[in-house]
């Protein structure tokens, strides 16, 4: 590998997430799995600062791009409201408990983060919009001889948190080949059948890649696009190949704050969505935008973030067939729909049940998916916002006669 590439990977870890970050990290997702509270905090009955400066944080992942555009193009601003330039965060943990803490009063966290924060550990987060669809992959690196999920018995894949939609999403095709995930030590021998899962932070991925401590991994864009420009590696599978339009992250706030400051809320709303719909519609001006190379929104060359977002065509990914479904399906690598449909939080509060994770699920067993789709989410602010600036009927996947239901389709 060349000095450049060594330069570019080293850059990444240096600036992405520390070791005592990924730490935290774990502790938080051990938290997670056994009902704990995240270390050093207690999230119930925090109130956020009594004032109307937007304050976002956010992981340099192309996750927070409604986020990052709704700033960078001065959306918020335009909506009257005052903000503050958005903050990187080098993990997840950090970032939840800026949030509770009132730190950050907009941000983007998994999805399965909110669920676990309102009915784990009683904070009032809500769940605002969607903060984009599709936008993962499965790479494996160039050591790896795999075209389809059935090759990938017996190999070591790293994701990014037990309680993740790539965490969901991988066992689908794990399962549909017939193969068991399993979490065992990285040295203990595995079955024919056996895929052994381990957690790992998305900038260690690309170097472990490389260097083939791990045979693939699953994870947010433009990780999988630096992984294939700097490390060797190759796309077995899009996400959003397999589960039409799947949603990852999604963009919250305070219940005490949606409910206080109902007008402040609609104008962030506003901005949201309507750069969700400029996103979507300039995704290459907005990757260079959000790149190093732009306003360095991500630590990330233009070139990684542009390949993140726009380059999705059959032929160029053919052998492995990492897209199956693109003129059923009609969607991008990334894409933007700011809509957060019920009948994808109630499969996802499902597949949690059914997911294998490193503990205990007991906080996920009497949770009600329908239940759920409606205490967590709120619908008012974002279909308020989505009749004020249209062209997010344009999206994949958006009936613009019934915008607010659909039906998920999975196609391993």
């Amino acid at each position: 590998m060349s000095k450049k590439h060594d330069d570019e990977l080293d850059y990444i870890n240096k600036h992405e997430m520390s070791r005592r970050d990924f730490m935290l990290d774990m502790m938080a997702m051990g938290g997670l799995a056994a009902g704990m509270s995240l270390p050093g905090m207690s999230m119930a009955n925090i109130t956020p600062p009594d004032d109307e400066v937007v304050r976002i944080g956010y992981l340099p992942i192309t996750d927070a791009t409604a986020l990052l555009v709704a700033h960078g193009m001065g959306f918020l601003e335009e909506e009257g409201l005052k903000t503050e330039k958005p903050t990187l965060i080098r993990g997840w943990s950090p970032l939840v408990e800026g949030f509770a803490a009132g730190k950050f009063n907009l941000v983007h966290l998994l999805k399965p983060i909110p669920v676990w924060m309102r009915y784990n550990n009683d904070f009032p987060v809500k769940v605002m919009s969607w903060a984009h669809i599709n936008g993962s992959a499965l790479v494996v690196g160039k050591h790896v001889d795999a075209e389809d999920f059935k090759d990938l018995g017996g190999k070591q894949i790293a994701v990014p948190y037990w309680y993740s939609m790539h965490n969901i999403v991988l066992q689908m095709g794990l399962r549909s080949a017939g193969l068991k995930p399993v979490i065992k030590d990285q040295q203990a021998p595995l079955a024919a059948d056996e895929v052994n899962l381990m957690i790992m932070p998305p900038p260690d991925m690309p170097p472990a890649l490389a260097a083939r401590k791990i045979d693939a991994f699953i994870v947010a864009e433009p990780f999988n696009a630096f992984g294939e420009l700097k490390a060797g590696g190759k796309m077995l599978r899009f996400t959003g190949d397999m589960w039409k339009n799947h949603p990852c992250c999604v963009v919250c706030m305070n219940e005490n704050t949606v409910n206080a400051k109902p007008e402040w809320t609609q104008k962030v709303m506003n901005a949201i969505v309507r750069a969700e719909v400029y996103a979507q519609q300039n995704k290459e001006e907005v990757a260079v935008m959000m790149s190093r190379d732009g306003k360095g929104y991500l630590p990330m060359p233009a070139e990684a973030v542009v390949r993140a977002m726009t380059f999705y065509d059959e032929k160029d990914y053919a052998q492995p067939h990492a897209i199956r479904h693109k003129e059923e399906f009609n969607n991008g690598r990334i894409d933007f729909s700011p809509f957060p449909y019920p009948s994808a939080t109630e499969m996802i509060v499902e597949a949690m049940n059914d997911t294998l994770v490193g503990g205990e699920k007991t906080f996920l067993e009497n949770l009600d998916p329908q239940f759920v789709s409606k205490d967590l989410v709120d619908y008012k602010h974002v279909k308020a916002a989505m009749a004020k600036y249209p062209g997010w009927e344009t999206a994949p996947g958006v009936d613009p006669s019934n915008p607010y239901s659909r039906t998920e389709v999975v196609k391993i």
